[in-house]
């Protein structure tokens, strides 16, 4: 049935609805003048039955109103909220089915609480043009809900990554060459690979890959590393081995036009970071890295050289394997981006397992704790490239005690330049709560050689005195003390009179 359709049956059981309450009248009366059961006209305000148009006038007739005002899709005042919301492509574009409900289930909110559900809808729209909230930023958080859901974990992806393995004969205990894969995408899927197919157009300089589908090319960036042009070539052979068809054509989502879109890519990038970093193998290394007494910085990025991997690939791996088969689930991945011209920090990626842990994106312009290993390492790599040494990519350890909490966390993070993008580094962290299931996997947590820091989440919100790493005054902290001054004195003189 489509989504007309179905918006038509919503609007016109909405309609209904209003109409028989506004006159005061009950199922049984209505079903009684009209001859139509209750259970039919119950069906109706629900939006699951949309009557035939001799019911129609029938209806219009007892309620008080024409036909055509009855059928048109238009709505009241109180109920324009909910009219913008059916009439949008909003309630087709949410993921439901992944999270296992039924939009019949919506539907029957709306009918039952038609004024509340309006002005909850009303509300949601007000906050979204306040905050220039677009489409896409609810796809994202969708998309990321679910992975947590599934503790970022897919056997069916899993599952096709071994038999795309086994069909090629793709080697698992180390680095995928990165000829092989491109001898698939041309042989296999008849792809014509431009290794500097971007230098002629300046203006996309900072993509990393185009695809055009009508001609089957894939154009690069030139100064794509090998590693780069691995993951590329994975998530394509991801898109084409999985059958997915709802994709963008560059390398990164600009822009997501559907939830589809999002979730295919999602998916071809599992696939190519499953590809590149082999499941078996990976958990076996992980495992004795987690066995090793003393903190090891080399050892972990061993882990990454191994497979000649990004950060960004590694602690995706990390992610999916770390909860299913460690049984370490209270985590968070964070990667933030380090604007070096105006020296800014900004978390652009994040995911969280178990609940929302700390620190996290608040979504305003506030100064990130310097404090957190994230932006710490980020600032030691940036005083080291001002000193004129290269550095390819460093790596630490913290325990990070959030501040007024019980809540400590193992943090290891990796720095580097965020080639071939200029003037930004980015660092990509993974946190695991210190708890009894992490002391018992991770025999070095103890380490001394690992520093202990007690952290906030912005400057601007942070009463810890005297604090080195300050980026910028508590106004937050400092507006709460006026205000708790003002009702204090307030309840004093109340008490006086």
């Amino acid at each position: 049935m489509s989504t007309k359709t179905q918006n038509a049956k919503i609007i016109f059981g909405l309609k209904v609805k209003q109409l028989r309450l506004a006159k005061k009248m009950s199922f049984a009366v209505l079903a009684k003048e009209t001859g139509m059961s209750v259970s039919y006209l119950n069906e109706i305000e629900k939006g699951k039955k949309y009557p035939k148009e001799d019911k129609i006038k029938v209806l219009a007739e007892n309620l008080g109103i024409s036909y055509e005002e009855l059928i048109s899709t238009n709505l009241t005042k109180n109920l324009a909220p909910v009219s913008i919301l059916l009439k949008s492509n909003f309630l087709n574009e949410l993921p439901l089915d992944l999270f296992g409900i039924e939009l019949a289930k919506v539907v029957e909110i709306i009918a039952n609480a038609p004024l509340r559900v309006g002005a909850f809808i009303s509300t949601l729209l007000d906050i979204s043009r306040n905050y220039a909230l677009r489409e896409e930023n609810f796809y994202f958080a969708a998309l990321r809900a679910y992975q947590e859901m599934h503790n970022n974990y897919f056997e069916d992806i899993e599952v096709a990554t071994d038999d795309f393995i086994k069909k090629y004969k793709i080697p698992v205990g180390g680095p995928v060459p990165v000829a092989t894969l491109e001898k698939i995408l041309q042989e296999e899927y008849g792809y014509k690979i431009i290794d500097s197919g971007l230098k002629d157009y300046p203006d996309l300089s900072n993509l990393r890959a185009l695809f055009i589908p009508k001609k089957k090319k894939l154009l690069l960036n030139e100064d794509l590393t090998d590693m780069q042009k691995a993951f590329h070539y994975g998530k394509e052979l991801g898109f084409n081995f999985l059958s997915l068809k709802d994709r963008a054509m560059t390398s990164s989502l600009m822009r997501v036009s559907t939830f589809e879109q999002a979730l295919s890519h999602f998916k071809a990038s599992y696939f190519s970071a499953a590809l590149l970093i082999n499941r078996d193998t990976f958990i076996s290394d992980v495992e004795q890295f987690f066995k090793k007494e003393r903190w090891d910085g080399e050892a972990f990025m061993h882990l990454m050289n191994k497979y000649k991997a990004s950060p960004e690939m590694l602690y995706q791996r990390l992610t999916n394997v770390i909860p299913s088969f460690f049984g370490i689930h209270k985590l968070f991945i964070l990667r933030i981006v380090h604007h070096l011209k105006r020296d800014a920090f900004e978390i652009d990626k994040e995911m969280h397992f178990s609940h929302k842990h700390h620190p996290h994106s608040n979504g305003l312009d506030e100064h990130y704790c310097r404090r957190w290993l994230s932006v710490s390492l980020l600032k030691d790599l940036f005083d080291i490239q001002n000193g004129g040494k290269y550095v390819g990519t460093i790596v630490g350890a913290q325990r990070s005690n959030f501040y007024g909490t019980n809540d400590e966390y193992l943090c290891i993070t990796l720095a580097q330049s965020n080639y071939p993008t200029p003037n930004r580094n980015v660092s990509v962290t993974i946190g695991m709560l210190i708890n009894d299931e992490l002391k018992d996997k991770v025999k070095f947590i103890d380490d001394p050689s690992i520093g202990l820091k007690e952290v906030n989440t912005t400057c601007q919100r942070c009463p810890i005195q005297d604090c080195q790493e300050r980026a910028y005054e508590p106004i937050v902290i400092k507006k709460k003390q006026a205000r708790q001054q003002i009702d204090d004195a307030l309840k004093r003189v109340l008490a006086n009179e």
